[in-house]
């Protein structure tokens, strides 16, 4: 059993990327840190190295420590686990915490089974392009598969969708716990009616409804689809504009297939200001895990249109705290933004539902006293064998 000291317990985190690089994932960890460490858990970040970063910092209070993966992938991969497993020796950490299915979690039971320490594995993403379908698209994608089900002690789904895939797995629904991303209700807060007039002025934005995408513009997140039925919406609501906040792999296209009314922002830091600018929050993925930029929307009080994929649905009750509609129907998306657009009332009481479920269920602080009762768990029991089930409920 895993002696902690003075109740304190040091979870070292494994992730693929780290701040700067990354998106919500990494946001998260970031974000959950101080609140872990004040209920007594102390956190180090794993991640790989990447030319111009440093080999060790301590990021907004986070050790984290950039390991080499030089070479080709298969050698890259072997000198990453390597140098994982002699910082691991070296700092020997109560509880292994991987972020995704893939190198994170593999790394993190190779070192299990080595070093005796206990792994848990948060599934980032569900559906297509999720963690176990990609793994279904690796080598040796059975022998991956077992694994991983027989030698990580708890699975954490952010979603009912990732929950499912884990049973199809074979992960007993013991060792399968249920813990959605959370987000920081007072950083993404709402501004009074007075006071967002005021926010568009010093933003830049227009005396006019404002609809605004936040995330990467990647193919899977459809902001092609978003921007190709804007000329629809627009003629609709002629002085509805539609603020796109990210960058991307789809960054340069987009830019030269948008019409009239559209902005791209980038990258930026402000993004709180412009969602307790903007109006209604839109998010047209065609896969997603439980994304962070739709908690962030919905806790700044913006209605919301989103489509019904990985945890959204589990968030978001149709018609009571924003809009779903199916993934890739243009027509759904246009319909959806239309009426929210026509509809003051509507965006009101879908805004004000949606902070109150985000300010009860998926704040910080609500999310690390969850983390905190998963890790005196895995601590409090004996995994003696990577096949051993839980013997206790969720």
């Amino acid at each position: 059993m895993v002696k902690k000291v003075n109740g304190r317990l040091h979870v070292a985190m494994i992730i693929q990327d780290f701040l700067p690089r990354g998106g919500g994932a990494e946001r998260q960890i970031a974000s959950l840190a101080p609140l872990l460490k004040a209920l007594g858990v102390e956190i180090s970040v794993l991640t790989r190295h990447y030319p111009g970063m440093p080999r060790y910092e301590v990021l907004r209070g986070i050790p984290v420590q950039r390991l080499p993966a030089p070479g080709p992938k298969y050698f890259a991969g072997a000198i990453y686990i390597l140098g994982m497993l002699v910082s691991l020796m070296r700092d020997r950490p109560d509880i292994i915490h991987a972020h995704g299915l893939l190198s994170p979690a593999a790394s993190a039971v190779i070192a299990k089974y080595l070093l005796g320490i206990p792994v848990i594995a948060k599934v980032l993403r569900g559906g297509p392009l999720g963690d176990i379908d990609r793994i279904r698209d690796k080598p040796f994608s059975k022998i991956r598969s077992k694994l991983l089900s027989k030698g990580v002690d708890i699975f954490l789904a952010i979603s009912q969708e990732i929950d499912r895939e884990l049973d199809r797995l074979g992960v007993p629904e013991e060792r399968r716990i249920r813990i959605p991303n959370g987000v920081d209700t007072d950083r993404f807060g709402v501004l009074p009616a007075s006071g967002k007039q005021a926010a568009k002025s010093s933003l830049g934005l227009p005396d006019a409804p404002v609809v605004i995408y936040t995330g990467r513009l990647v193919p899977e997140k459809r902001v092609d689809l978003l921007v190709e039925i804007w000329n629809d919406v627009r003629s609709v609501h002629p002085d509805a504009h539609l603020y796109i906040l990210g960058t991307g792999e789809q960054e340069t296209q987009l830019r030269d297939s948008a019409g009239s009314g559209i902005v791209f922002v980038g990258y930026t830091d402000d993004v709180p200001a412009y969602l307790a600018a903007a109006d209604i929050y839109v998010l047209p993925s065609e896969t997603e895990g439980l994304p962070n930029s739709l908690l962030e929307a919905m806790s700044a009080g913006l209605a919301v249109v989103a489509t019904s994929v990985g945890g959204t649905p589990d968030v978001i009750e149709h018609g009571v705290d924003g809009l779903l509609v199916e993934p890739g129907n243009s027509e759904m998306l246009r319909s959806a933004l239309v009426k929210l657009l026509g509809d003051d009332s509507l965006r009101q009481d879908l805004g004000r539902s949606a902070r109150q479920k985000v300010v009860s269920s998926y704040s910080l602080p609500v999310i690390a006293e969850r983390l905190r009762e998963v890790y005196d768990f895995v601590t409090d029991n004996e995994f003696v064998s990577a096949d051993q089930q839980l013997s206790h409920a969720n």
